[in-house]
């Protein structure tokens, strides 16, 4: 519990993409090893899963600004009414 609570608290100071993309780093890494352990090569699957977990935290980072700046246009077009 003390290294998940450590953990977390290491990314109170970044910014959302900066935690999407570690977020999707760790669990594309973990999901990799699983993968690659049942392949016969944990080590390599946790490289390719880090890499496509990496991407996959920075496209969803993307979608949801993309959204908020959606969001804050229509919301000043709205009060500009």
């Amino acid at each position: 519990m003390l290294v998940v609570a450590g953990s977390l608290a290491g990314c109170a100071g970044l910014t959302n993409q900066q935690q999407r993309a570690v977020t999707g780093t760790g669990l594309g890494a973990a999901g990799g090893a699983v993968l690659g352990a049942i392949g016969g090569n944990a080590g390599l699957g946790a490289l390719a899963g880090a890499g496509a977990g990496l991407a996959g935290g920075l496209i969803f980072d993307n979608v949801k600004q993309n959204e908020d700046t959606a969001y804050r246009r229509g919301y000043r077009a709205g009060r500009t009414r």
